[in-house]
């Protein structure tokens, strides 16, 4: 992982000892994987509303979206919570479930949050590039997910 994404989750460490609330924490990580990573124009959280089995959007950092409940299984986003995986869409206009917050998004990068075994929340990135995500998005990003899991 590249020298720079590592100093970011020294950051999210400190966020975490901060001892300030969760939502302030993931709004905060929000920030600043958008204003320090260039192809993250949209970053957010949603979490688990397991009673009503939808996905609700906690803190984002970028354009405002009418996407503020997501149902379990519907969009990226839904499917990444029935599954538990990650998921990259390289092109969004190839998904066929895909659930469009804006005209400039070209990929998305969807990430669970998982306590133990179980589905709590996801991190959910937009970005208006064509094909940007690696593996180390998927490394980074994952170690961001396990990072926040204390929260929940």
């Amino acid at each position: 992982m590249k020298t720079e994404l590592k100093q970011l989750l020294l950051e999210i460490d400190s966020f975490v000892s901060s001892g300030t609330t969760r939502s302030e924490i993931l709004l905060n990580t929000c920030k600043l994987l958008k204003d320090n990573v260039y192809h993250y124009d949209w970053v957010g959280f949603y979490l688990l509303d397991e009673q009503n089995s939808n996905l609700i959007l906690e803190v984002y950092d970028g354009k405002t979206t009418e996407h503020t409940m997501i149902p379990v299984g519907k969009g990226v986003c839904g499917q990444v919570a029935e599954s538990k995986k990650l998921k990259v869409v390289q092109d969004v206009s190839q998904e066929g479930n895909y659930i469009a917050c804006s005209l400039d998004v070209q990929s998305e990068i969807v990430v669970p949050i998982l306590k133990g075994d179980k589905f709590v929340a996801e991190i959910d990135i937009d970005s208006h590039s064509p094909s940007p995500f690696t593996v180390d998005d998927e490394i980074f990003l994952t170690s961001v997910c396990q990072k926040l899991s204390v929260l929940f």
